[in-house]
């Protein structure tokens, strides 16, 4: 995966790196973070665009986010990008979750699905929260999943 910054400078170190270098800076300067993986899809025609961020929150202090972004051409179901998209997450938040131990940072994987049952990603509420639940993982779904919902959604 291909990481930049809200601003388009890219991440030229692995993410794990580029990961590390940043909590040890925001712990200098008396920060506590929290992080947050989430990861959004949008259909176009016949692709579909996805992009995942890991955010950085400090807590009473703001946040930022690095941002990773792909584009496939396989066409999928409804519930079928929904757990794709929880896949890109977890395996983000696998990548970084032994650096977040390390520094005591919480992790939160951020779902974009939501918990009611009018909504069409619904149909993988079930699965996704089992899938990050089982990995170990803090799980957010809709409204509460601000990392894929809203960050991740700006930028896809």
């Amino acid at each position: 995966m291909n990481w930049r910054k809200l601003n388009g400078s890219r991440i030229l170190l692995p993410i794990t790196e580029a990961v590390e270098k940043t909590i040890q800076k925001e712990q200098e300067l008396g920060n506590k973070l929290r992080i947050c993986v989430g990861t959004d899809s949008q259909v176009r025609g016949q692709e579909i665009s996805f992009a995942t961020v890991i955010v950085f929150l400090r807590e009473g202090k703001g946040g930022f986010m690095f941002i990773s972004h792909e584009d496939s051409r396989q066409a999928m179901s409804i519930k079928e990008r929904m757990i794709y998209e929880v896949s890109k997450s977890v395996g983000v938040a696998y990548e970084i979750a032994d650096i977040l131990a390390a520094y005591n940072v919480p992790l939160e994987v951020h779902a974009d699905i939501n918990a009611d049952t009018s909504f069409k990603s619904n149909v993988a509420l079930k699965e996704a929260m089992g899938y990050i639940l089982g990995m170990g993982y803090e799980f957010k779904a809709k409204p509460h999943a601000f990392a894929s919902s809203a960050c991740a959604d700006k930028v896809v």
